[in-house]
């Protein structure tokens, strides 16, 4: 795990130039998360395409790529929101189906946060991040309260406990979604686009939490255009276009020195922007 200063760097290296779509999980011990050639279509149209990936309990995965390449559908097939035409997901063991039985064991394993906030508008903060826990696992409202304020401190919003979420701002929004996950103590995060909703002064605030996670060792895997925040907190970047992985490697190797030349192109166009936007 890296801060935000420096890159992350794994105990084993990531995959060859020669098999950027099959290289191993970057951190040794048990995989937490397996994917094996999982295909995703709406009918004729194919979204993702024999991917296979392992990501190991600590690891944080970044995946990055162009939009309508697949990345958020990605994600949601991960805890089944969306279901799989081929291959298969197992999280923790339990492989994600239609079986409904599953999907009750999946979500308890996995907690998932939107960049559009999905907080109940007409509940306040306190009861949006102890609805889940109450409902689900059966805790009782005092426990539940007191992990939610927990929660809130950790998140750095330990005043809001009170307040609805027209009260707060895309930011906060944004922290008490991450929170709310965090309350179903999922063992896999699984975050998408958290700050595209934001404007830039808020998405500081939001990066910082996720950070804080990283170090803490929580698994997770985030989709993000933040690239500066994809260098700092990934273990593995994962390049994605076309509806399946192009490349993948640690931070270091894939933002200085991209093997592909699709990935080249990719970061050469962030790099264009960042110094269009400093000139402008």
């Amino acid at each position: 795990m890296a801060d935000t200063n420096t890159a992350a760097t794994p105990a084993a290296p990531a995959q060859t130039t020669d098999t950027p779509a099959d290289a191993p999980a970057a951190n040794s011990g048990e995989a937490l998360l397996e994917v094996d050639h999982l295909r995703k279509a709406y009918g004729d149209h194919v979204v993702l395409e024999d991917i296979s990936l392992a990501v190991k309990r600590g690891e944080v995965i970044v995946i990055i790529g162009p939009s309508g390449c697949g990345k958020s559908t990605f994600l949601r097939c991960l805890n089944g929101l969306e279901p799989i035409q081929g291959g298969s997901v197992r999280v923790a063991g339990v492989e994600v189906g239609a079986d409904k039985r599953q999907l009750v064991a999946l979500r308890q394993k996995v907690g998932m946060v939107f960049q559009s906030y999905d907080l109940f508008p007409h509940m306040t903060v306190l009861d949006n991040i102890t609805l889940a826990p109450m409902k689900a696992r059966g805790v009782g409202r005092a426990e539940a309260e007191a992990q939610a304020r927990a929660l809130l401190e950790r998140v750095g919003l330990s005043d809001k406990a009170g307040s609805f979420p027209r009260q707060l701002s895309g930011g906060q929004k944004q922290r008490v979604a991450i929170a709310r996950a965090l309350a179903m103590e999922p063992e896999l995060l699984l975050l998408d686009e958290v700050t595209a909703a934001l404007d830039p002064e808020m998405v500081r605030e939001v990066l910082d939490v996720i950070l804080d996670l990283a170090r803490e060792g929580k698994t997770m895997v985030i989709v993000t255009h933040e690239m500066q925040f994809a260098r700092a907190v990934a273990d593995r970047v994962l390049f994605f276009d076309g509806g399946g992985i192009v490349e993948q490697d640690i931070p270091e190797r894939f933002f200085d020195h991209p093997q592909t030349e699709r990935a080249q192109r990719f970061l050469h166009t962030f790099e264009f922007d960042a110094v269009r936007t400093h000139e402008a």
